[in-house]
Formats: structure tokens, C-alpha cells, sequence
């Protein structure tokens, strides 16, 4: 029997009442599918559903497989092992392990045969696995000693050591580096059973067969890769603007007949009662006439009353179907920096100007090493802001308004409220608590709270910045990066989101001596390009 997963008539919601899906029915077959939507949409939510770690208020989800016993493989958000444990034990393998060693050594212990099952080769897989993620093949080797990238590359081996029928992958790419990302791409190529992957990464979302959107608490099945999705959304969403045009239209057409036709009727009521007051027509005639006008004057009224009611509600309608992520722009500063200005002076990366430069490279090069040192040894020439990788808040219970407030304290309350509208956070959204923000929330309170102050920042320093982001927060992000006008040095995996927002050179710092290595063409220690105004300088 193939994988598949069906979502019957499921409705959730949080212990606090909050709803996130109402009589939500989905199937899912043996194929890889996209799961997408917005920042607290509900994409994890539905993941702990299908793996039963979370139970539906209503509703019911199977899931089935090939095997008598379906295994789920789950992979989380940036997931965590005990630093202290080894591998093996991060793999669920160290009691066999044990357990086969023992029999090897003489045991006869029932409970060790019982521990081992029928899965006497798992090191073997384990090790043949490891390899195939590119990691070490040391089982005995200490968790704390990988990288971000390393610890959901080992969490992905895990999951699939458990032979699952069905995983489930919650943005897998963060803090993986290019080489990581392919051998990721072809495990899921080869799986094969169902695989549902909440993702911003374009080159994934593309390798799908199906896409599936999360919206408004509903579910929507699209046939194809992400841009086949947005396509059709893109089309609709057009539609849904036309709509509303027309609409408004209707309602300016049905305001002015109302208008018109109150204005007409005033008219012959003043006409009837001077004729009535100047005594041209019988004292009863007159009364007849004006009862039946005062009638026929209600009915009029009420009818246009009612057409003009109809295309309000008609256009509110029309509204529901617009989008409000398609028109949701950040606003950032934009700081003027000469040509030829020094932006970061040191040797082992140069940066002049409004340049824009990524870092590059695989994960344990030392790009975020390079960026803490550049700061803390004060080469970084001009006022800066930057936004770390993982961003925390002092104070999780504290409110958006009240954090830049506390960090700012020499700028008016109104001024920083203002500040905060142009990063999307108008009004009460201001006062939400940072502990319930999403992670592309934290990262625009985070934009906010390093772009503001005086001086304006003229360097942008940004690392690892879409990771947890939905792609509707990533696209927020790349039209404010377009519009910024200062420097740009930027660490990401995401060679999409580099080109997207204009990145005019790659740097790859060295992994020995620090040296950043420089592509073909370059001159000097993190040049490009000999035409660049600093090129003669560095020569």
C-alpha cells in the first residue's frame, strides 16, 4: 500500500481558544509536496498534527504506509541535541549498538536480543548515511562539536535511520551551505514514500510535485512546483483587483442615483407645497397628492437606499479576496554614501561605498567569526547596524513599542511608533508581546530597532536573515534591501536571495588563516573587480 496522509474534517485550536484550522480535509499521496503560508499560519501546527505529537479538537488524521507500522520522520526547526551526547545517541542507535556488542562478547540476555530486533545492521546504515549527508562517520563523535548546518544534517540522518513511510521536513535548508543543500535535495529525490516540506527556499520549492497553501485557516492543493502556485495566485489576485474596481465603481454609480433621486424628490416637494401654500389646486387634491408623494418618496428612497447597500457589500466582499501580503512594503531608511567612502577598512575584507557583498562558503568557514571580529576590532569605519543570525530579546514579555522604546530612550515615544509603521507594526500591532511574534516579526522588530537612531546607519549588516522566514516575508525583505541605500554585507546560503537583492561580489573568508579567498578576477583581499574605485589603492 503507497504512503499517503488524509485530514478529515480537522479543526484545532490552542488551549486559549485561538483557532488555526476549522473542518480542514486534505489527502496527500506518495509525492513531495510544499506546505506554505504565512508566519503563524498554522504550517507546524498541521506538521504536529500528521505526526500525532498534536491531537485535532475535531476531525481525524490517518496516516499509512507500506509497512505494517508507519514511521513519521520528523525534522524541526533548528533542532537541538544534548551537546554532550554522541552521535549515536542523537541517532536513537547507541542502546543497540550496546546491545549488539554484548551479544558479541557472549550475552544471552533476552532483553538485549529484544533491543536489537532485527536491525542488526543499523550502524552500518547509520555510518553509509552520514556519509551520504556529508557528515563524519564517527558515531562516537560529540554533538557539541557540529555546526547549526551539521545538527539538521545529523537530524535528517536520524529521521531517516527509523525507515520512515512518511517525512516531514520544517525548513531543512537553514544553515546548510550549497554542498549540504544538494545532498539534502537528493535524499529527498530518493525517498520514497511522502514527503511534506515547509520551506522559503526557491531551488526546493521547485523540486516539488505539488504545492500546498496554508491560508486564512483553509488548505489549497496545487498541482506542480511554487511558481506554478504563484502563477495562479498572481492570476487571481489580479482578478480579485478588478473586482474590486468594478465594485467601487458600482457603489460610486449607486451613491450618485441616490443623490440624484433625493435631489429630484426634494424638488417636487417643494414644488407640491407651494402649489398647495398659493391655494392652484383643492385643499383635499393637494393633501392626496402629497401622502401619495410622501409614499412613493419612501419606496424611491429605500430602493436606492438598498442598491447603494448591495454594492457596499458587494465591494467588501470583492476585498476579502485582495491579498494584504501582495501590498505590505517595509520602509527603510535611505542613508547617502559616496562612492568612494570607506566603509570597512581591514585587510582581510574591504568594503567601499554603497557596495553590496555577500559571504560566502561552507558552514565552519568562519563568516560569522569574520563579521564579530571586524566589529569588535573597530574596522567597520561607519555607523552600522546589525542583525544577528539568532535573535533574542532580553525580555520576551515586553511589547514591540515598549523594546525600542527601552532601547532607544532618547527618542519620543511618537517618533518611535512611527518608526515601527514604517516596519509593518501600525497601531495595537505595536503593542503585541515579543515572545508571540513569528520569526519573520523578529526579524523586522530587530530591522527597526538596528535602523533606528541618529546617525542613520550607512552599513547594513545582515547574517543568515531569511532563515524561519515564509516567503512572503522574504519577498518584504528583498524589496527593502533593494530600496536601501547605504552598504550591504550579508552571510547567506540562499544564492536565490543573494541575486534577488543585488549582492556586487562574493567573498569567501579562508578556512585556515583567515585569508578570504577571491574569485577569478579579483585583486586584492575581497575585490572583485579592478575597475573599482578602490582598485588602485589595494594595487
Amino acid at each position: 500500500m503507497p504512503s499517503s496522509i488524509v485530514l478529515s474534517d480537522v479543526s484545532f485550536a490552542w488551549p486559549d481558544g485561538t483557532a488555526v484550522f476549522d473542518h480542514l480535509d486534505l489527502a496527500l499521496g506518495a509525492e513531495t509536496y510544499a506546505l506554505i503560508g504565512a508566519n503563524g499560519a498554522g504550517k507546524s501546527t498541521l506538521l504536529g498534527l500528521i505526526a500525532g505529537r498534536l491531537r485535532p479538537a475535531s476531525g481525524s488524521v490517518t496516516v499509512a504506509g507500506g509497512a505494517a507500522t508507519t514511521e513519521v520522520g520528523v525534522v524541526t526547526q533548528d533542532p537541538q541535541s544534548d551537546p554532550s551526547a554522541t552521535v549515536a545517541q542523537a541517532l536513537n542507535i547507541h542502546e543497540i549498538r550496546c546491545a549488539i556488542k554484548r551479544i558479541e562478547n557472549g550475552s544471552v540476555d533476552p532483553q538485549d536480543f529484544d533491543a536489537v530486533g532485527d536491525d542488526w545492521g543499523v550502524e552500518e546504515r547509520a555510518i553509509g548515511l552520514l556519509g551520504q549527508m556529508g557528515l563524519p562517520r564517527d558515531l562516537d563523535r560529540p554533538v557539541g562539536a557540529m555546526s547549526g548546518g551539521e545538527a539538521t544534517l545529523l537530524a535528517i540522518v536520524a529521521a531517516l535511520l527509523a525507515n520512515p513511510t512518511i517525512l516531514l521536513l520544517d525548513e531543512p535548508t537553514n544553515n546548510l551551505d550549497t554542498d549540504s543543500r544538494a545532498r539534502l535535495f537528493d535524499a529527498i529525490d530518493l525517498f520514497a514514500g511522502t514527503v511534506v516540506v515547509v520551506s522559503h527556499d526557491l531551488e526546493l520549492l521547485e523540486r516539488v510535485d505539488a504545492t500546498v497553501e496554508l491560508y486564512r485557516g483553509h488548505v489549497r492543493l496545487f498541482g506542480g512546483p511554487y511558481s506554478q502556485y504563484r502563477e495562479i495566485v498572481d492570476a487571481e489576485q489580479e482578478a480579485a483587483e478588478a473586482a474590486v474596481a468594478t465594485a467601487a465603481g458600482d457603489l460610486r454609480k449607486q451613491r450618485r442615483e441616490m443623490s440624484e433621486a433625493l435631489i429630484k424628490l426634494d424638488r417636487r416637494a417643494r414644488t407640491g407645497a407651494t402649489a398647495e401654500r398659493e391655494k392652484r389646486v383643492p385643499k383635499i387634491v393637494a393633501h392626496n397628492r402629497r401622502s401619495e408623494a410622501q409614499v412613493s418618496a419612501g419606496k424611491l428612497r429605500n430602493a436606492h437606499r438598498d442598491d447603494v447597500a448591495s454594492a457596499a457589500t458587494r465591494l467588501d466582499e470583492a476585498r476579502e479576496d485582495i491579498r494584504a501580503d501582495r501590498s505590505a512594503r517595509i520602509v527603510v531608511p535611505t542613508p547617502e554614501v559616496a562612492p568612494r567612502a570607506q566603509i570597512i577598512v581591514d585587510d582581510r575584507l574591504r568594503v567601499d561605498g554603497p557596495e553590496r557583498v555577500a559571504l560566502v562558503g561552507p558552514n565552519g568557514s568562519g563568516k560569522s567569526t569574520l563579521i564579530a571580529d571586524l566589529i569588535a576590532r573597530e574596522t567597520v569605519v561607519v555607523p552600522y547596524a546589525f542583525v544577528p543570525q539568532r535573535i533574542t530579546f532580553p525580555d520576551p514579555a515586553r511589547s514591540i513599542a515598549e523594546h525600542l522604546a527601552r532601547s532607544h530612550p532618547d527618542i519620543p515615544t511618537q517618533e518611535v511608533r512611527a518608526h515601527l509603521a514604517r516596519f509593518l507594526f501600525r497601531g495595537a500591532r505595536a503593542d503585541r508581546a515579543l515572545g508571540e511574534l513569528s520569526g519573520g516579526e523578529r526579524l523586522r522588530v530587530a530591522l527597526a530597532d538596528a535602523l533606528l537612531g541618529d546617525p542613520t546607519p550607512r552599513l547594513l549588516i545582515l547574517d543568515e536573515p531569511t532563515n524561519n522566514l515564509d516567503l512572503d516575508t522574504v519577498t518584504q525583505l528583498v524589496d527593502a534591501l533593494e530600496a536601501w541605500t547605504g552598504a550591504l554585507l550579508v552571510v547567506s546560503h540562499d544564492a536565490g536571495f543573494l541575486d534577488r537583492i543585488g549582492i556586487e561580489r562574493r567573498v569567501s573568508p579562508g578556512a585556515a588563516d583567515g585569508t578570504p579567498a577571491t574569485s577569478p578576477g579579483q585583486t586584492g583581499p575581497g575585490r572583485t573587480d579592478p575597475e573599482h574605485p578602490a582598485a588602485e589603492a589595494d594595487r
